[in-house]
């Protein structure tokens, strides 16, 4: 039984971002603006995972997850979501102007 309804629940891809302050490793979604931290890499991203799992589970109690994730830019696929497809990814570096 456990299989079939794990089967119905639909899937998200996101990414996650980590990088390090001080001690501490902050993990964050950026198509859904959800954070977590860790004391290590994997700590992070686990948290962050579990953040990101209650914030959908949130969205979808109060009905709201189809409209967020399309307003975050993701295409429901089939079981699905998929975050919007990156053309060009770039660093990009600019001189920033003194206050006077």
């Amino acid at each position: 039984m456990l299989s079939k309804r794990r089967a119905k629940i639909p899937k998200i891809d996101f990414t996650i971002q980590v990088w390090k302050e001080g001690a501490t490793y902050v993990s964050y979604a950026p198509e859904l603006d959800v954070s977590s931290c860790g004391d290590s890499v994997a700590q992070a991203r686990a948290r962050l995972r579990e953040a990101v799992s209650l914030f959908l589970e949130e969205c979808s109690r109060k009905g709201t997850l189809d409209a967020i994730l399309f307003e975050s830019g993701f295409a429901k696929r089939g079981r699905s979501y998929r975050p919007r497809r990156i053309i060009v990814r770039a660093k990009v570096r600019l001189a920033v102007p003194l206050a006077s």
